[in-house]
């Protein structure tokens, strides 16, 4: 039986594990996903600011791709003698906005490489003052004059941009005949001013969706990294990080483009999103696993009353075997008239008379528990004299004791006692369990104590023994239905593990409690507590005190 019952639990536990191992797994593999889910995120939501940033770096070179149209020129305007005059016809009516001043240089004739200045905001050519725009704007045009005395054939001639000096951004075209030689160069000088008031907002604006403005702070960094430009007040661009980087394409290339959250960073966002998926997933994963343990505990505790159950059958048809063994030897030899005399059968009739009470005890418990469980149990309470009826029970044990060799020292209390309502049959149940408790777990010892007084407002039947005694951490359980102390000789006593379950029942509807002290190897008291004043030990009871005296162990 034990075997069996060990291998249920060990079948329950290997179906835990079996739930378990798949579960741990299961975490495992998510934990995983989740983490690569956050790097893919704050990955993906870089990629995705930078679209942003790549669609204005297009934009503003798209801009200022718009001024090859203006300074791509015809080319006889450079070949034919006096031509070059008229280009400023040309740059007025074509020259974009962002300019500050446009100029024009030929390579043929007699005026060769003489620089023309022609100023957007008069619409005419003008004098020059040498300064450093105009060095800048001539060491531009020089390499353009070597190609064109070497006569350096340009296939497609393109915009050329020269920012070998930050503060005049110059945007250069060739021009070219027919047998694709230099013949002269156009170009212009940027307004920074523009760029960063006009520009610089508009292909914001139209890279950026209205509601994504109010999320991201943008950023325009110089080459010393001093900020140039923001859609933000300083305080806020002095708060955020950068998420993302990246340089204009075309012009004010050495300036960089920056864009971030207004509230929190792409890691950030995709670090929070991780914390709350790992979060809930413990959390699942922790009612299921509670579950599981519920489930586990509901079938062990299933598994042990079984068990439990198992025993009392086996140990109940001991405890009937037993009985009924010696009253149908003593039967036997009363029929078959081998009886030598009157005593020797007044005897054998002790014997039969014994073994039925016990037999009939052990019915009772068993009746009783039924009633119990099924909420049946009924007593009838009558005002009765509880040292006489311990008198009364006791005398029906006098043969089973003394017949063990057991002697029971009555002790009576000093005064009469005042009458209690009780069921007289019911506490007389009570003690014989008891007393059968105490014989069967004696260990030796042959003599029982029963003692009766008052305390306080309560009438006490202590039984005391010298048995093995029970461990501390056993004693509240001993009044389970069916769990028996699984330790030392206590164990090895057969049972039904009812009786003291039907004390406690019994002494719990007359508004009483019972108690126990005991220690390993020094014996055990049983108390009975029972009210004088019924109606003062409801209260009691419904309070949660104990009688005086009393330590509460059931």
């Amino acid at each position: 039986m034990r075997f069996a019952s060990l291998t249920k639990r060990h079948a329950l536990w290997l179906g835990f594990l079996a739930v378990l191992a798949p579960l741990a797994l299961l975490l495992i593999l998510q934990y995983r996903w989740l983490v690569k889910l956050d790097e893919t995120s704050a990955l993906a939501q870089k990629v995705h600011l930078d679209n942003y940033l790549a669609t204005v770096a297009k934009d503003v070179r798209w801009t200022y791709e718009q001024a090859e149209r203006a300074l791509d020129l015809p080319s006889s305007l450079f070949t034919e003698e006096g031509q070059i005059e008229h280009v400023a016809h040309y740059f007025h009516k074509k020259a974009p906005q962002g300019v500050r001043r446009l100029f024009a240089v030929g390579f043929v004739g007699e005026k060769a490489n003489y620089l023309h200045f022609f100023d957007p905001a008069a619409g005419c050519w003008t004098e020059p003052v040498w300064g450093d725009e105009e060095r800048d704007i001539y060491f531009a045009a020089a390499p353009w004059s070597a190609r064109a005395k070497k006569h350096v054939e340009i296939e497609t001639p393109s915009l050329v941009v020269e920012e070998a000096d930050s503060r005049h951004r110059i945007l250069l075209y060739p021009i070219t005949d027919e047998a694709e030689h230099v013949v002269g160069l156009t170009g212009m000088v940027l307004d920074e001013g523009f760029f960063l008031s006009q520009v610089l907002p508009a292909a914001f604006t139209r890279a950026l969706p209205k509601f994504s403005e109010d999320e991201y702070v943008v950023t325009v960094r110089d080459r010393r990294g001093e900020l140039v430009f923001s859609n933000a007040s300083g305080k806020t661009v002095r708060a955020v990080r950068e998420e993302v980087k990246r340089p204009f394409s075309l012009v004010f290339t050495d300036w960089t483009m920056g864009l971030a959250s207004r509230h929190a960073t792409a890691a950030e966002v995709a670090h929070r999103n991780f914390a709350v998926n790992v979060g809930l997933s413990a959390l699942l994963a922790g009612v299921l696993l509670g579950g599981v343990l519920l489930a586990l505990r509901t079938a062990s505790r299933a598994v042990k009353l079984s068990t439990m159950k198992s025993d009392f059958v086996s140990n109940v048809s001991h405890e009937l075997r037993t009985p009924l063994a010696s009253i149908r030897v003593f039967g036997e030899l009363l029929r078959l008239g081998r009886v030598e005399s009157l005593d020797r059968a007044r005897e054998y009739g002790e014997y039969i008379e014994t073994e039925s009470r016990r037999l009939t005890q052990l019915i009772n418990n068993i009746l009783d528990f039924s009633s119990i469980e099924s909420g049946r149990k009924s007593y009838h309470f009558e005002r009765a004299d509880l040292a006489e009826v311990v008198a009364e029970t006791l005398k029906t044990f006098e043969v089973r004791l003394r017949q063990s060799g057991f002697v029971i020292r009555f002790e009576r209390p000093a005064a009469p006692l005042p009458p209690v309502s009780l069921d007289a049959g019911a506490i007389a149940q009570s003690l014989s369990n008891l007393l059968d408790n105490a014989v069967k777990y004696s260990n030796g010892g042959k003599e029982i104590a029963v003692k009766v007084e008052r305390q306080g407002g309560w009438v006490v039947v202590a039984v005391v023994d010298q048995g093995v005694g029970i461990p501390r951490d056993e004693q509240r359980k001993i009044f389970d239905r069916f769990h028996r102390v699984s330790t030392g000789l206590i164990h090895d006593v057969k049972g039904s593990g009812l009786g003291l379950g039907i004390v406690r029942h019994i002494v719990e509807a007359h508004q009483g409690r019972v108690t126990v002290e005991s220690k390993p190897g020094e014996g055990s008291t049983f108390s009975v507590w029972l009210p004088i004043d019924a109606a003062a030990a409801a209260a009691a009871a419904s309070s949660g005190t104990l009688p005086e005296g009393a330590t509460q162990n059931a």
